[in-house]
């Protein structure tokens, strides 16, 4: 199953392996990883609450 991330990225959802919401430099984002590889990650977000939910937002769409 497909799912758009952003205008430019499509992620198949049925590879994915693990995701995980990460501090970085720049903000808080959701990596996406398919076993030990990170295949996509999100837009920044102010807050894990936020990311959280967006994360829970991608995945109802597959369900």
């Amino acid at each position: 199953m497909f799912v758009k991330l952003n205008e430019r990225v499509y992620l198949n959802m049925a590879k994915i392996t693990r995701t995980k919401i990460d501090h970085v430099e720049d903000g808080i984002r959701v990596r996406f990883y398919e076993g030990q590889d990170q295949v996509a990650k999100s837009k920044r977000f102010k807050t894990i609450e936020e990311a959280e939910s967006w994360l829970e937002d991608l995945i109802s769409k597959i369900k």
